[in-house]
């Protein structure tokens, strides 16, 4: 499956004055980086692919459209699959791209 063109436009919109912000093809999708680290994509799975804070990853999964991003059958820690239920509204999906981008920017540049 290819990834949502009208999502990644929604992000791309998000992102837009974010400075050091890339985009990429990664994964079947389109992966928006920040200084080289992947912040967040519009996933080829539908919704967001979504780089966290492990930290911060119990009180986001309380949604009930986000769950563990898993790569061949296994949980990647600090990555998250936020359904394109959880961004309906363009308010919800700055709130998710903010938690990409803040921690992609925590990250040490590329």
């Amino acid at each position: 499956m290819a990834y949502d063109v009208e999502l990644a436009e929604r992000i791309r919109e998000v992102v837009r004055d974010v400075p050091g912000i890339t985009e990429k093809r990664m994964f079947g999708g389109l992966a928006f980086l920040v200084h080289g680290h992947l912040a967040v994509s519009a996933s080829s799975k539908g919704g967001l692919l979504l780089r966290i804070d492990p930290a911060d990853a119990e009180a986001l999964l309380e949604d009930p459209h986000v769950q563990r991003f898993e790569m061949r059958g296994r949980e990647m820690a600090g990555w998250l699959h936020v359904g394109i239920e959880a961004v309906d509204s363009d308010a919800d999906l700055r709130r998710w791209v903010r938690h990409g981008i803040t921690y992609a920017r925590s990250l040490p540049a590329r």
